[in-house]
């Protein structure tokens, strides 16, 4: 009697957080949910060997391995063929692979990826022939057969110095869904009577805030393990229903702990801050040196009505040089990135300026944050 009591108790307060959007007393920030993943229920990746045919010739030239999965697929339908004797160019080789959700049942549809495997051109107008998924252990949890969609072309004159045009990509295709489960993927989300909540991004004081605003709820239930792992243990009653837990749980708002951290891609110019990063006291002095070579030619004649002398081409060179003067900018400790954006936008300098002055600064010990280069 007492196990039925405490099943109806959860089951009331699941509809009421159901009806309310969340439990009552959280601080407002980010769902458990969009901060975490259920340890096993995580996807799985598939991959299969196929063959796309119905190319317009800008399939494989003839290699060994198409002409030999070609012949191997003839005398599975009875016809016995020399791989020798194949000449093909409206066939490729092709991988696909493709993500298996967790729990994903029989019948289900997987999107795919087909990617030329041999020297074929384009995979345009061709057709994916039945294709087995494989997963890491080597069995077949799905199978892949349909038309190929590239989402581009490539179009040209042949021969030496022909133009040719082309958008995207067009050796790597996808099928929507193009890949039927045949087999479930074995998934556990409950062992030993606990749930283990995995952060997408690590970090110890967001576990032990997620683990406090756990137990605000169910107390004495969640445990932080360490920077990734939050290991919650179903209350009394909770067993039956491990999915309607997971909701409540998911439902939960924690404030998650942002590092001080910068991100600088200096390939596109882009930079991005958190919002906790810190300047101590420097100063900055930024400037941009300008070098311009001129390359002229002068023409030297002799003079008029002259039996000596030719006629010569000499070149000029004119080199300047100009130096852009800069101040020395004290920059005060800047506790805030709008501060610290207000500054650097101050001296005029180019985002590309700032990757440098960030860099100097991160020598020099003043930026107390961790600076990602990529």
């Amino acid at each position: 009697m007492k196990t039925l009591r405490q099943k109806l108790l959860l089951i009331v307060q699941i509809i009421a957080t159901l009806l309310t959007g969340a439990p009552t007393g959280f601080a407002l920030g980010v769902r458990v949910k969009d901060l975490v993943i259920v340890a096993g229920a995580c996807d799985n990746q598939l991959v299969g060997y196929g063959l796309v045919s119905g190319l317009n010739n800008t399939g494989d030239q003839n290699p060994v391995h198409t002409l030999q999965s070609i012949a191997n697929m003839l005398m599975r339908f009875g016809i016995n063929v020399p791989a020798s004797t194949l000449q093909l160019k409206n066939v490729g080789a092709v991988m696909v692979t493709a993500d298996i959700p967790a729990f994903a049942k029989p019948g289900a549809r997987l999107d795919v990826t087909i990617s030329s495997l041999g020297d074929a051109t384009s995979l345009s107008g061709g057709v994916l022939l039945q294709t087995p998924l494989l997963g890491a252990d080597g069995k077949v949890y799905a199978v892949a057969q349909g038309p190929v969609v590239i989402g581009g072309f490539s179009a040209g004159a042949g021969g030496a110095g022909g133009a040719t045009v082309q958008k995207n990509h067009p050796t790597t295709g996808q099928i929507v869904n193009g890949a039927l489960v045949e087999n479930t993927i074995p998934a556990t989300i409950v062992r030993n009577n606990s749930i283990d909540l995995m952060l997408r991004e690590p970090d110890f004081t967001s576990a032990a805030r997620l683990a406090e605003a756990i137990n605000e709820t169910f107390t004495n239930s969640a445990e932080a393990i360490d920077s990734t792992s939050v290991r919650v243990k179903l209350p009394a009653g909770a067993e039956q229903l491990p999915v309607e837990f997971i909701a409540l749980l998911d439902a939960i708002e924690v404030t998650p702990d942002t590092p001080a951290r910068i991100i600088i891609n200096e390939r596109t110019g882009t930079i991005v801050a958190t919002s906790r990063i810190k300047i101590s006291s420097c100063a900055v002095s930024h400037g941009n040196l300008t070098i311009t070579i001129t390359s002229t030619l002068d023409v030297s004649q002799p003079n008029p009505m002259s039996q000596t002398g030719t006629t010569e081409v000499t070149p000029h060179t004119d080199t300047k040089v100009k130096e852009s003067k800069a101040a020395l900018v004290t920059f005060p400790e800047l506790p805030t990135v709008e501060k610290v954006a207000a500054a650097l936008n101050a001296l005029g300098v180019t985002p590309r300026d700032m990757m440098s002055i960030f860099q100097a600064m991160k020598q020099a010990g003043a930026l107390q944050a961790e600076l990602v280069i990529r």
